[in-house]
Formats: C-alpha cells, sequence, structure tokens
C-alpha cells in the first residue's frame, strides 16, 4: 500500500439510532419482534400508517487513502491554509450527491495538530471527513488493515469528525456499543444497516481494555450482527468488506468462499445480507450476484497517491476504481426482501497529476483521452460474466 511520494431530498440516518446502540447484544423487543416496533394504537384508533415506500439507490465507492502527494494536494487545494478535499471529490459529486444514500471507505485514520502522514502508519488530516461530506456522502467503513495505526486515539479523531461532518460510520468504536452497532440510514421507505470489518489490522494488536475497537472478520459474528440488525428493522442490510488480496485483479479463494457462505445465509427464507460491498485490493475487481445477492468484490481506491505494486512497480491500476450503484425496489408484500432492479457501476480514475477524482464516462464525452482506462475498469468489473446478470456501465 505504497505510494511514491446528496442532494436536500436525500433521506438520513435515523433518529434512533441513538437508541439501538445496543444492537450488538441482539436488543430486540420481547418476543423477537423490532426493538423500535411501536406499542397498540388506543382502542378507537388506528394504527399509524406505515411509511410510504418507493425505490431509492445506493452508491458507494472504493478506499479513501491520503497518501503524502494527496495531503499536499489538499493542503495547495486549501490555499495553504489547512486541507480541503473536496476539489479533490467534486468530479464525482453528481453521481454521489445524486444518489439517496451514498456510501464510502475511509481507509485512513486522521491525526492532530499537523501531524499528518502517509504509508506506512496514515494519520490523515481530519478535513477528509469535511470533503467526504461535502461531496455527499452519508456513511462511511471505518474498518481496515489502517484502523490501529495511531490506537484508540487515531479511531476517536476519525469518528469525531465524521461526526462533525454528518457522516455515519460502521466498523470501530471509541465504546463497546458503538463499535458493534451498524450505521443506521434510511431513504425510500427503508431502514438500511451498514455494517463493516476488516481481515487484519496490519499486525496492530487492539487498544488494552478495548477489544471492540475495530470489527474483525469472522462468518459467524457477521451473519450475527446482520441478523441482529434486522431483528431491529433494517430493512436493507449492506456489508462492507475490506478484504482480498492486494494487486490481485480476481478475488481470492477468500473472497469468494466468505462470499458465497454470507450470501446464503438466510432465516425464515429470506437473505440475511443484502448487498456487499468490498475494498482493499487497491485494483478494480469483479462484480457478480451470488445466491441472488450483488457482491463488489473490491471496488479499488477512489483516493490514493501514484501507487507503487507488490513487486516495486508504478501500477496505474492502483488509481482506477469503479463506483457502484443500485436501485433497490419495495417488496410486493411485507417483510419480504428489497430487490436490486438495478445494478450499475461507474468506471472512475483518480489523475495524480492534476490531483482530482475522474468520472470516466463523463470525461470521455467531453473528449478526453481515457478509453483505455475505462476499458481496463470494465474488463475488470465484468470479469465473472456481471452482464448477463443485468450489470450495466453508467456515468
Amino acid at each position: 500500500m505504497r505510494a511514491t511520494t446528496r442532494s436536500s431530498t436525500r433521506s438520513k440516518a435515523l433518529a434512533l439510532a441513538a437508541a439501538l446502540i445496543g444492537l450488538g447484544a441482539g436488543c430486540a423487543a420481547p418476543g423477537g419482534g423490532p426493538a423500535h416496533a411501536p406499542s397498540d394504537a388506543p382502542s378507537g384508533r388506528p394504527a399509524p400508517a406505515a411509511p410510504a415506500t418507493r425505490p431509492f439507490t445506493l452508491v458507494a465507492s472504493g478506499d479513501v487513502l491520503p497518501h503524502d502527494s494527496i495531503i499536499e494536494q489538499a493542503r495547495t487545494d486549501a490555499g495553504g491554509d489547512g486541507y480541503d478535499f473536496r476539489p479533490m471529490l467534486a468530479g464525482m459529486k453528481p453521481v454521489v450527491s445524486r444518489a439517496d444514500v451514498a456510501i464510502c471507505h475511509m481507509e485512513t485514520v486522521y491525526g492532530a495538530d499537523g501531524d499528518y502522514r502517509g504509508y506506512p502508519d496514515f494519520t490523515s488530516p481530519p478535513e477528509v471527513a469535511a470533503g467526504l461530506g461535502a461531496t455527499g456522502y452519508d456513511s462511511c467503513s471505518t474498518a481496515s488493515n489502517h484502523t490501529l495505526d495511531d490506537g484508540a486515539d487515531g479511531i476517536a479523531r476519525t469518528l469525531g469528525a465524521l461526526d462533525r461532518a454528518g457522516v455515519r460510520h460502521a466498523g470501530s468504536g471509541r465504546t463497546a456499543g458503538e463499535g458493534r452497532a451498524p450505521a443506521w440510514l434510511e431513504a425510500g421507505g427503508a431502514r438500511i444497516a451498514q455494517l463493516a470489518y476488516t481481515y487484519d489490522t496490519n499486525g496492530h494488536p487492539m487498544p488494552d481494555g478495548k477489544p471492540w475497537s475495530v470489527n474483525l472478520t469472522d462468518r459467524r459474528r457477521i451473519v450475527e450482527d446482520a441478523r441482529a440488525a434486522r431483528r431491529a428493522g433494517a430493512d436493507v442490510v449492506v456489508v462492507s468488506m475490506h478484504w482480498g488480496t492486494e494487486w490481485q485483479d480476481e478475488p481470492d479463494a477468500g473472497q469468494l468462499s466468505l462470499g458465497r457462505e454470507l450470501t446464503a445465509s438466510r432465516t425464515g427464507g429470506r437473505p440475511d445480507i443484502d448487498l456487499i460491498l468490498g475494498t482493499h485490493a487497491h485494483v478494480p475487481q469483479a462484480y457478480e450476484k451470488v445466491n441472488g445477492t450483488w457482491i463488489v468484490y473490491g471496488m479499488g481506491d477512489q483516493i490514493a497517491g501514484q501507487m507503487v505494486n507488490g513487486d516495486g512497480d508504478p501500477d496505474a491500476r492502483g488509481n482506477m476504481s469503479s463506483v457502484g450503484r443500485f436501485t433497490f425496489a419495495p417488496p410486493a408484500r411485507a417483510g419480504e426482501r428489497w430487490q436490486v432492479t438495478k445494478a450499475e457501476f461507474v468506471p472512475q480514475w483518480f489523475d495524480v497529476g492534476t490531483g482530482r477524482v475522474v468520472n470516466l464516462g463523463r470525461a470521455i464525452e467531453d473528449g478526453a483521452d481515457l478509453a483505455g482506462v475505462r476499458d481496463a475498469v470494465r474488463r475488470a468489473v465484468l470479469g465473472r460474466g456481471a452482464a448477463r446478470d443485468g450489470l450495466v456501465m453508467s456515468r
């Protein structure tokens, strides 16, 4: 992981999230019903009508990985006074802000008092969070192999900055309850729970007395957490996975196996997980529909400096990525699954020369000579036959 140098109509996170902070313990109403379920209406008065439902779009993007060159670019964009990540992300703001729900992946933790650095132990400027919020992101996964690069303090600074920016988060926590709880979102009348996990922490141990600081990958726990979220009222459960093998275009055996197991998990015939979003590999990987559920094995790096692969060579794939966009439609009958009725991806490129995220579809329409980059992303994304299940390239 080295480098050489919403819109106003979008529904926001549920206000009842604080009441569900005990979700990790599987909190549910007596008898196993949703923890938020209202009591019966008073005699003679009708029960409140269920909220109207409609289709909604969910957008998700890959790793935000501020290397030294990225930090310097943000300082330049702020005119030398602080750090501004908004210009860097502006190229994808139309895609992100127009979605009903937008999810990012914050791979690094934030530093303090100007102590910001890139590889190998990252501490990023907290202004990253403001940039993500201004772009239109609603929530970020924060579980990665770099979550413990600055211990518990790094986690606290990161989550605090995301809170101030109005961006929800899942995957790490300042308390046991926060660490296990999902990020709660709402769109189209659906309650959405985002969970997040990482395969490792680069050898950094959990902070003393805080074994819940970051969620580590464990199939049983992921299923338990998804089922707890469903009991707590989640209509759609999204799982963010930091997994896979760096610089490998194809998903590895672990990704394929765990993906099959998670998408096969069901309760009462209904899948426990509705979408899996992968990060970590630094290159775009395939999308695939497995057991009726979409898996994005790896979106690639949304923001990163000039990347050097495992052989020590500069590798342009490290600045290629995709943005997934999924349209969910409400079920015909209560208690059934919200179905993905449209699956799309937007090819993306981080131009290290200009320090800008580029929507490749729009850029090529405007005359940019980037067709080769777009086609490389498309080949990777469609590499496991997702086009047969309806995945299409968009912009």
